[in-house]
């Protein structure tokens, strides 16, 4: 089968990686135009860009997917299929309609639960406990195509959104293999989404890493892990901005502070568990800054300070000290 592959970030890459390898043919990737990055203004492929130079496929790399200069190149390669995942441009009906089966789409969520720009972060963000990779026929609407394949596996209460990032990867590239063959071989299935179910994953931004104490421990903790690595959790202690990495929740402070109590702790002896404000640091120990939210508590193990590397609390609190009782913001 003809393949033109489309797609831009590092997540795209074994699935074409895998096509190439594959009895199919790749005769095209499609991808984000070269973008200048970092101080030096250096002009860098995408990480698709750099796995199709490598193996001698044509790139292409337009501006817009919609324009008609675009979609002539495509009509004159005459694809069987188009193979599409995090590309990063809307493409239309005209577009979609070119190869023989159509187009396809890797998209890393149960669909139709979180459609959108970000289902591996607000997957974790919502608490969810599994997730999975869809295979969809590409229509004009968002992520709404029927689905051609799917697979689901657990969400664990400590991955963070890079590792499950990683994961998909894999199972994204070998499911659609196997869809690729069964739409060759004429036993693809398709099922309709039901779209009352479907669930929104829209762009993060900094300001999503921004910590609100306000909410339960396990919320904070499934935020905190949500947004690794980028944007990144943050909060705000004693007007610093300080970036958060890693956590755990304690359901139960009496448990906590009687096990470490050895271990040189320093508590705020005086908290009030029922009216105390949500965000207080009510005990610094080399385990962890431990803080109150509106339901039970969270440990933060590992931070990073503006100007300096990632460390666990243990370690900056060598040298640095933290303010007890502070509330943070």
């Amino acid at each position: 089968m003809k393949i033109v592959f489309m797609g831009t970030p590092d997540i795209a890459v074994t699935a074409l990686e895998k096509i190439i390898e594959s009895p199919h043919e790749v005769i095209a990737v499609v991808t984000q135009p070269d973008r200048q990055r970092g101080r030096g203004k250096k002009i860098s492929f995408s990480p698709v860009k750099e796995v199709a130079v490598n193996h001698g496929i044509n790139v292409l790399q337009p501006e817009k997917a919609r324009s008609d200069d675009f979609i002539s190149e495509i009509e004159k390669l005459n694809p069987d299929l188009i193979v599409v995942e995090a590309y990063g441009q809307i493409l239309n009906k005209r577009l979609l309609d070119i190869p023989k089966y159509g187009a396809i789409n890797i998209h890393v969520s149960l669909l139709p639960k979180y459609r959108g720009a970000a289902p591996i972060n607000w997957s974790i963000i919502r608490g969810e406990k599994k997730t999975g990779v869809t295979i969809i026929q590409m229509d004009e609407g968002l992520d709404t195509g029927d689905i051609l394949g799917q697979r689901e596996f657990e969400i664990s209460d400590s991955m963070t959104a890079g590792e499950l990032h990683d994961k998909m990867m894999d199972v994204g590239a070998d499911l659609v293999l196997e869809v690729i063959d069964e739409i060759e071989n004429g036993t693809v299935k398709r099922i309709k989404q039901n779209h009352d179910e479907h669930t929104y994953a829209p762009m993060m931004n900094k300001e999503t890493g921004h910590i609100d104490f306000n909410k339960s421990a396990w919320e904070v903790h499934n935020l905190i892990r949500g947004v690794i690595p980028w944007p990144g959790a943050w909060m705000k202690v004693d007007g610093d901005v300080i970036k958060v990495w890693k956590s755990e929740v304690i359901s139960d402070i009496s448990d906590y502070i009687k096990e470490y109590k050895n271990d040189g702790i320093k508590y705020d002896s005086g908290i009030d568990i029922a009216n105390d404000k949500n965000g207080k640091i009510i005990s610094v120990d080399k385990n962890g800054i431990l803080i109150t939210c509106s339901e039970g508590f969270i440990l933060i193990k590992e931070i990073q300070v503006a100007g300096k590397r990632r460390m666990e609390v243990g370690e900056y609190i060598k040298g640095n000290s933290l303010p007890l009782g502070e509330v943070v913001k």
